[in-house]
């Protein structure tokens, strides 16, 4: 495919993806303090108890301007399959006062406010669900993400993993069913060489000073082995994370000694994963079925 028929593309399923409605929320929730520290509840659309609980973390390159509304959809069609969802919002870049020139993306991300939420988030979601939403089961729980919430959620299934120095480590695995990342931010190595996303996995990491240690406690693609099923879909034309960054990920789980599942997709690009009008999604859903059920 040329440069140009992959960028209309990726343009046309981007357009998809977003013209979908925004479906408000069963109940919200706080975590924290802040605005964003909250938490969109969905219940299970056919009435069901003891479903299990599907927690996303939206993507948009952990940038301000993109926040969890444009999961609702997915969000949605996962409640009409019988989850209970937690869709969480968190701290992104500051936004348009961030912005270096005239023209730039907004800078990604907040160190180490991202991170700080997202693992209150996933400590709160257990209580929060069960008190929100009744009929989930959070003793079955699938975290997924994608994009950049894709590698948040590869992140959070990996804090038992973290240097002990770490403010967000776990003493032990936390307790997931499993982990369905999306056309993830998976391996920053590889995203880096890429410029995925303009740079933002720098962005995020909050510039060159103390790099190498930030790099340690956020790559995904050096906290393994990590002992949690995980699975992995991605769109083979999928031009803002390529496939490389989730193959550079998928290998360094086996050397590792861990089998990470990496479903490909052909004639699909970024956004199909999360667009209920897609196939690609069906497919999404029944990933997170296999290790929910």
């Amino acid at each position: 495919m040329s440069d140009s028929a992959a960028r209309d593309r990726d343009v046309a399923e981007t357009e998809s993806a977003l013209a979908h409605p925004v479906v408000a929320p069963d109940r919200t929730a706080a975590y924290g303090d802040h605005p964003d520290q909250i938490i969109d509840f969905y219940a299970p659309r056919d009435g069901r108890t003891a479903a299990p609980l599907v927690v996303l973390l939206h993507g948009g390159a952990w940038r301000a301007p993109y926040d969890r509304a444009h999961l609702s959809p997915l969000a949605d069609f996962l409640a009409r399959r019988g989850f209970a969802v937690a869709s969480v919002e968190y701290r992104r870049g500051d936004g348009t006062d961030q912005v270096r020139e005239p023209g730039a993306d907004p800078v990604a991300g907040r160190w180490p406010e991202t991170f700080d939420d997202v693992a209150a988030a996933l400590d709160a979601v257990p209580a929060l669900a069960a008190r929100e939403v009744p009929g989930a089961d959070v003793r079955r729980i699938v975290v997924a993400g994608h994009s950049a919430g894709g590698h948040l959620a590869l992140w959070a299934a990996a804090r038992h993993v973290l240097p002990e120095s770490s403010p967000w480590r776990l003493p032990a695995p936390p307790p997931l069913r499993g982990v369905v990342a999306l056309a993830p931010i998976a391996d920053f190595t590889t995203a880096v060489e890429l410029g995925v996303c303009g740079g933002a996995v720098s962005q995020l990491l909050g510039g060159e000073e103390g790099l190498a240690d930030r790099m340690a406690q956020a790559d995904p693609g050096a906290l393994l082995p990590t002992g949690i099923a995980t699975a992995i879909v991605h769109g083979e034309e999928d031009i803002v994370v390529p496939l490389a960054v989730s193959e550079a990920y998928v290998e360094a789980a086996a050397k590792s000694g861990e089998m990470v599942g990496l479903t490909l997709l052909g004639d699909v690009g970024h956004f199909p994963l999360i667009d209920p009008a897609a196939g690609a999604c069906a497919i999404v859903a029944e990933e997170i079925t296999q290790l929910a059920w």
